[in-house]
């Protein structure tokens, strides 16, 4: 990985935790400490954070320690001038930004606005998870590509989708480039999109790209019988 990479990637996490901690700031004034929040019709609180931390997050109050870890994760930034070993601190931003994105998919939910919105499909809730997870166990499904942003054009959209679903893997879409969506391209050519289909627009910001990771989470704790804050063996699974 390259140190002008990396340095983008530590700046962007700093960027991203300043935003969420700002969003939830403003959740505590409107709501307050005990306003519960969620994934609607889940079991695993924040998947994500769940899973590699042990924290459940109930209501708002409890964000303010993911916050606080996220903080804590955040590196020095790589000096211009001065050679520092970088990949372990670049791997720690992007877990503070995991982290931070996971608790602003919930304010949505809480706050606005929705996520589940037209084609956007929000959080799997837990009848999805035990139908399509149990996929992952039995090898029906391989795996899943998580597909951020857009393709070049249309037609190379929807060549890259045809080509994941025939080795059978889920396609979770999220993020965009310049405004624009791999799922909205593929809506452009008619191309069926949802959980039947196998590919499942999750959101069109680059936060939504934690329902993906929230899945494979929940299903090392459904189906793997992986421990809420058992990260090691929760990486080892997925």
């Amino acid at each position: 990985m390259s140190k002008i990479i990396a340095t983008a990637a530590i700046k962007g996490a700093y960027k991203v935790v300043e935003q969420v901690e700002k969003r939830w700031n403003e959740a505590m004034e409107t709501y307050g400490p005990q306003e519960a929040v969620e994934f609607p019709n889940t079991g695993y609180y924040l998947p994500v954070i769940y899973a590699l931390t042990g924290l459940a997050v109930k209501t708002v109050g409890d964000m303010e320690e993911v916050l606080r870890r996220c903080k804590k994760l955040l590196p020095p930034i790589p000096s211009p001038d001065v050679w520092l070993p970088y990949l372990g601190h670049t791997l720690d931003a992007g877990m503070a930004t995991l982290w931070a994105g996971e608790v602003i998919e919930a304010l949505k939910y809480l706050m606005g606005p929705s996520p589940v919105d037209g084609i956007w499909l929000g959080a799997a809730d837990d009848i999805i998870m035990r139908e399509r997870g149990i996929e992952f166990v039995d090898g029906t499904a391989p795996g899943f590509a998580a597909v951020l942003g857009a393709a070049p054009t249309n037609e190379i959209a929807v060549k890259i989708a045809r080509e994941l679903q025939q080795k059978n893997l889920y396609v979770f879409i999220s993020s965009n480039t310049d405004g624009v969506s791999f799922a909205e391209q593929l809506e452009a050519e008619d191309v069926q999109l949802g959980w039947p289909t196998r590919l499942v627009p999750f959101g069109k910001d680059t936060s939504a790209t934690v329902y993906s990771l929230g899945f494979a989470s929940r299903a090392a704790m459904s189906f793997g019988g992986v421990k809420p804050g058992d990260y090691r063996r929760n990486l080892l699974y997925n």
